[in-house]
């Protein structure tokens, strides 16, 4: 069989379309002949519209109806489903060609989730992703994540303030849900243990919390008396907040030129992956094994495994479902900034 035409679907999220992106460069770069076409969601469109391996890209937005039916004009030979949903389903039936699907392991994380017996394996969910082509001959190189941002939105350095410019950490404050992100009163004493400039990363939501943590360590005249013996303390912690502030890719461009970054369970940790940073990863309600730690770079896990409760979801809540949050509550900052 003759593949010219590929179709890859993953509608969301970030990570997950990040963590997608090495079967979209290896489809491309071992069968250079084909078409490489990515099926995803309007939202998630710049995460791969500069992604010099996708030939085109397909947006799914309201009508799965319409979708399919662009999807019938393009004569795909083949789709790989990295997403497997009923709506990936409808699509397969609906072009009629060879199809390779994920295995999302989805009873596997149930029992875990549920009874705490773990039968997932011991595999990163991108070699997963890959042993999806894996039919085709296709094998993982050693190139890990992609990430490309556009020259436009490349954040300067110069436009960070004077005190970040030799420097700085990168922390992402944001998470989809509750229960993977730190509360206030953590994210202070891991802002503090840090020691260093910080910028706060996150989303139009995580202004609020990105504002608190700012106003706590920002300098005031109340505050002058203490600053000697701050001083003395050897405190550097100096925050600056653009939770909001940046798209995506200036998000990105931000954790490019970090020297650390520190991250929930989130799609700004499998980004900061594709850069190759040291990453210190924050878990709450989620674990890592359920295979999706950061790949291929060098990290340290914060997560609480003296509790029987977790992983509580295999996505997250908006609150705790014991109502301690003890993953967060109790987790230990064990580490050192040189």
């Amino acid at each position: 069989m003759t593949i010219r035409k590929i179709l890859i679907i993953r509608f969301s999220s970030i990570g997950d379309i990040v963590l997608a992106t090495p079967v979209i460069r290896n489809l491309k770069t071992q069968l250079p002949e084909a078409q490489i076409h990515f099926c995803t969601k309007r939202e998630y469109l710049s995460i791969l519209a500069e992604n010099a391996y996708i030939d085109k890209i397909h947006v799914f937005e309201n009508s799965l109806r319409d979708l399919i039916k662009s999807l019938k004009k393009e004569g795909f030979d083949l789709i790989v489903d990295l997403h497997r949903n009923l709506r990936t389903l409808l699509i397969k039936l609906q072009l009629g060609v060879k199809s390779y699907s994920f295995n999302k392991l989805n009873r596997e994380k149930w029992l875990l989730v549920n009874f705490k017996i773990n039968k997932l394996p011991n595999v990163h969910i991108v070699d997963r992703y890959m042993e999806t082509v894996k039919p085709l001959g296709i094998k993982m190189d050693a190139l890990g994540l992609d990430f490309f941002i556009p020259e436009k939105d490349e954040v300067a350095i110069t436009s960070l303030p004077e005190t970040h410019q030799k420097g700085y950490v990168a922390l992402a404050i944001g998470a989809q849900h509750h229960t993977k992100k730190l509360p206030f009163k953590r994210m202070v004493e891991l802002c503090d243990k840090i020691n260093k400039p910080i910028v706060l990363l996150g989303g139009k939501g995580d202004m609020e919390m990105g504002e608190r943590v700012t106003n706590f360590f920002r300098k005031t005249t109340k505050s002058k008396p203490h600053e000697e013996g701050l001083l003395k303390l050897n405190k550097k912690t100096i925050i600056y907040n653009v939770c909001g502030k940046y798209n995506l890719n200036q998000s990105a461009s931000i954790i490019k030129k970090a020297n650390y970054v520190f991250t929930h369970d989130t799609g700004l940790m499998h980004i900061a992956a594709a850069f190759k940073k040291q990453i210190f990863s924050i878990w709450g309600n989620t674990i890592p094994s359920f295979g999706m730690y950061p790949y291929r770079t060098k990290f340290t896990i914060f997560e609480n495994n003296r509790l029987d409760c977790r992983p509580c979801s295999k996505i997250g809540f908006n609150k705790c479902p014991k109502g301690h949050f003890k993953c967060m509550n109790e987790s230990v900052f064990d580490f050192y900034l040189p």
